[in-house]
């Protein structure tokens, strides 16, 4: 299965959630100040979780006998020892008896905001990724008095800082900020995490804190600073062993984001073998996981499927769903390439109902690309468009939501400069009249210095209404081009689909008219694997720049989404229309691109059509339109790719048979219903 961040950072962070409780006192001491018998429980209890995570149930039989021990009798030890207790049912899977522990706590003042912390796990383990980083949130507002971020980070004492709660609140919510795609404010709370580690001078925390900064940079093409970050945890992890593993699954995962995939095998190994060593068969189970993806990657799927069976008897036996998914989908993906499809199909199923309701989008597009090319591999077309359209469908809905987050927080931005400017002009209307005020005083003691002063506040006032006049037209200015940049693709500076949508918009809906071509990346995700994103991104820059000179003046280049690009071209005939398709592949694929690593030679598989569809030049929706040309570029893709494949003619009388077409294109093809036009790529020549 590809290796993605969104779940490598649910995996491990679940894992390493083996900490996060801290004990205070009653008396006249600050809230959160411990003294020694407290500092001594909360180790204790922080050792409990820690080994809880891979034996439950003794760990609360441990938590028993500590909760009948004469220093455990003061209510807040107690509250303590449930949020504890609390915390261990969630890794044994028990959601019920620590929902009904986080009700009984939430009546008590006291303990009001120690059990946000529980109720932020509960959320998690239960796949409600909002709920969690909305506890998660109340516990840090919470902590900010007692552990102001700025302090941690200059070093400065903060004693009554309960730092483990706040860091266990900070993994909760930096893995939903990474998942909605805030990375930036997935790397601040990350860093915030790390200071409240160094603060309580806690190694494992310290290491757990790294290997997710690393990843986390890792994700933005950072090499280097992952590879700092991973030096500094091993540092930290000295000679703990479940450390130690837990790093190794973190350098499994940094080097498999790399497209590593031995490297990234030899960490995981050497992680199951320090697991077994400190007796941690949850923990192995994640790495079994992990090292199934690295087999998947090398090709490799009877191993990658002999991985996954080993973990899932342990992932069965602590009902850890959301690994149990990526099990599923790691044997689905391994019974597919062995030839084995019934058996495939058995898997995805029991995948498809664990995974419910799930709000993780981002995560099933990756296993919706992944089984489609999978299933494409195989020879198995239908399977493989059915999830080609899934994904792509998705994907948009993604791309959409995405772009629809950037643009509410730019208007954000832009409104409140306005209403800056807007309380600067009241401030300074206020003066103004102030001024007037004191002028008329003055007026009385002597008329002459009461004309100075008019003549003044009469310049005043026309300086001020031209600068407000400046201030409007630079807000105005700021709107149209916050307009223009939301029309443009932000890597390519290619239209995007906001700017197409307003161009159809201007077309009759159920006329449109003129070509499209549907543009694809071949072997795009073999680029990014093998050579990270940042090659991925020059790559997907050149291709838009050669389509773009491949086209004619009038035509409009849209980038779709990912690797894909949509060309329109009206007022073009069939002839024409097969010539630019060439021109575009021959522009294309003829010289190879010239990347950091060296030249790739980079293909495309195009997809296009002229509308309406003759003979009978049914009219379609543009929407209905891109659909056609969508599915001419799968056909492309199946049938080897570095080629277009045009529509000529469909044998479709009305907008009944035209949908039966649609519903299922390769058997109109090979009914030759739809006749197809096939142009060559420079490599098929």
């Amino acid at each position: 299965m590809t290796l993605r961040l969104s779940w490598v950072l649910s995996s491990i962070l679940l894992v390493l959630s083996s900490t996060g409780i801290a004990v205070r006192a009653q008396g006249s001491k600050p809230p959160g100040l411990a003294q020694p018998q407290d500092a001594a429980l909360a180790q204790q209890l922080s050792q409990l979780l820690r080994r809880g995570f891979d034996h439950p149930q003794q760990a609360l039989q441990e938590l028993q006998k500590l909760s009948a021990a004469p220093t455990s009798a003061d209510a807040e030890a107690q509250r303590a020892l449930r949020l504890t207790e609390g915390r261990l049912q969630v890794f044994a899977s028990d959601i019920d008896a620590a929902q009904r522990i986080a009700d009984a706590l939430a009546v008590e003042p006291e303990a009001a905001q120690i059990v946000l912390v529980l109720r932020a796990e509960i959320a998690d383990r239960q796949g409600q990724s909002e709920l969690a980083a909305s506890f998660a949130s109340q516990t840090l507002e919470a902590a900010a008095q007692d552990c102001p971020r700025e302090d941690l980070l200059k070093a400065m004492p903060a004693p009554n800082c309960d730092y483990r709660n706040a860091w266990s609140a900070l993994r909760v919510l930096a893995r939903t900020q990474y998942k909605e795609g805030a990375l930036p404010q997935a790397l601040s709370s990350a860093r915030y995490a790390l200071a409240l580690a160094e603060f309580g001078r806690d190694p494992a925390l310290v290491v757990q804190s790294l290997g997710q900064l690393a990843l986390l940079v890792q994700a933005q093409g950072q090499s280097e600073q992952a590879d700092s970050y991973l030096a500094q945890a091993l540092k930290a992890a000295r000679t703990d062993e479940l450390s130690q593993a837990n790093l190794k699954n973190y350098v499994g995962s940094v080097t498999g984001m790399r497209g590593e995939a031995a490297t990234q095998l030899k960490a995981l190994e050497e992680g199951l073998r320090l697991a077994k060593l400190a007796d941690a068969p949850r923990l192995a189970a994640h790495l079994q996981a992990n090292m199934a993806d690295a087999y998947l990657r090398m090709k490799q799927p009877a191993l990658a499927l002999a991985a996954a069976n080993q973990a899932l008897p342990v992932v069965l036996s602590f009902k850890d769903l959301r690994l149990e998914r990526t099990l599923r989908q790691n044997i689905a993906v391994a019974l597919i390439q062995l030839g084995q499809f019934d058996q495939a199909r058995q898997e995805l199923q029991r995948g498809q109902d664990l995974r419910g309701a799930s709000a993780d989008q981002g995560q099933r597009a990756e296993e919706l690309r992944e089984l489609g090319e999978a299933w494409a591999q195989a020879g198995q077309a239908k399977e493989a468009i059915a999830l080609f359209h899934a994904e792509r469908k998705l994907s948009a809905e993604l791309t959409a939501s995405n772009r629809e987050a950037s643009l509410r927080e730019l208007k954000i931005r832009y409104d409140s400069d306005r209403k800056q400017a807007d309380l600067a002009l009241l401030q300074r209307e206020s003066s103004l009249v102030e001024q007037q005020l004191a002028n008329r005083g003055l007026a009385q003691q002597a008329s002459a210095a009461v004309a100075v002063l008019l003549v003044l506040t009469l310049v005043f006032v026309v300086m001020m209404v031209r600068k407000v006049r400046a201030a409007r037209q630079r807000l105005q200015a700021n709107e149209l081009l916050l307009r223009a940049q939301s029309e443009r693709d932000p890597l390519t500076d290619l239209a995007n689909r906001r700017h197409l949508l307003a161009v159809m918009a201007m077309q009759p809906k159920a006329q449109f008219t003129g070509a499209l071509l549907m543009i694809d990346i071949d072997h795009f995700k073999h680029v990014n694997d093998h050579h990270g994103h940042g090659v991925g991104d020059q790559v997907i820059c050149e291709v838009a720049r050669r389509i773009s000179h491949a086209v004619r003046a009038e035509d409009l280049v849209v980038r779709w989404g990912g690797e894909e690009f949509l060309v329109f071209a009206p007022d073009v005939d069939q002839e024409t229309l097969r010539r630019l398709a060439k021109r575009i592949l021959m522009e294309v694929g003829a010289l190879p691109v010239q990347a950091q690593d060296g030249p790739l030679r980079i293909t495309v598989s195009i997809g296009f059509a002229h509308f309406p569809l003759p003979p009978a030049m049914l009219d379609l929706h543009w929407e209905q339109a891109v659909n056609w040309a969508d599915m001419a570029l799968y056909t492309a893709k199946s049938r080897g790719r570095n080629q277009a494949m045009g529509i000529a003619t469909v044998a479709a009388g009305d907008a009944e048979a035209l949908m039966q077409i649609e519903a299922d294109f390769d058997a109109a093809c090979s009914s030759e219903r739809v006749s197809l036009h096939q142009v060559l790529g420079p490599a098929a020549i």
